[in-house]
């Protein structure tokens, strides 16, 4: 078995350079590669395309990446909880594609699977769809969307073994699946890191084959993006 172990961060982030396009998992402040993240911070890489669902807030997760001006472009669903981000993107310092969410994660499994477009009703006769192929399906119009094509896709997952084998914990479990082997490299850092033969097979979410490289990551935050609780009577 081919052991897809690196000794840090710092290893499992070797070929990122300016301008590439990067994939990162997690929605919210849910599941996202904060190691990682912390490391390109570090890199000072420029001119990144970020494929995300949300670009964090202002002072964590992509957020941190918006701060230092490393990202030129982002390609997501909901961009609603970072002000900096708002910020550039009507300044025109940031260029902003913004994606149907369900169309974000079809875009991802495509690339994932090899297939290089999909066809979906949503963001038909919207703006989503100018300049667009369409056709029609049973009745109803489809728009093609074309699978992403990234450098490296940076995923968080509960625990992982040495051969990339990845089991996601609740909500984490969200866009991370998809964008495991839709990149040419895919990195995934998990809490924690087991020999292997140590997963139950059959609770495996990611087989191994879709990783690259994996580490165990150091420390995580697990910040919680807003806190809603009742007032006392």
């Amino acid at each position: 078995m081919i052991n897809k172990k690196v000794n840090n961060v710092t290893v499992a982030l070797q070929g990122v350079t300016d301008n590439m396009t990067l994939m990162l998992g997690g929605f919210g402040l849910c599941g996202i590669p904060e190691n990682s993240i912390a490391q390109l911070v570090k890199l000072n890489v420029k001119g990144l395309t970020c494929i995300s669902n949300n670009a964090g807030v202002d002072d964590f997760g992509l957020g941190l990446l918006l701060q230092k001006h490393q990202i030129k472009k982002m390609i997501s669903s909901y961009v609603g909880e970072n002000d900096e981000f708002e910020r550039q993107m009507l300044s025109g310092e940031l260029d902003v594609e913004l994606i149907p969410q369900g169309t974000l994660a079809e875009r991802c499994r495509a690339a994932q699977a090899g297939f290089p477009a999909i066809y979906t009703p949503a963001g038909y006769g919207t703006e989503v769809a100018e300049g667009k192929e369409t056709r029609e399906f049973d009745g109803k119009m489809h728009v093609l969307e074309y699978a992403f094509k990234a450098d490296f896709a940076f995923v968080k997952a509960w625990k992982g073994d040495e051969a990339g084998n990845l089991i996601f914990k609740g909500s984490a479990r969200n866009f991370n699946p998809n964008m495991c082997g839709a990149a040419k490299i895919t990195v995934a850092e998990v809490e924690e890191l087991v020999q292997l033969g140590s997963l139950d097979p059959n609770q495996i979410h990611i087989p191994g084959i879709f990783v690259q490289r994996i580490f165990q990551g150091e420390t995580y935050e697990k910040r919680i993006e807003q806190r809603t609780v009742r007032q006392r009577s």
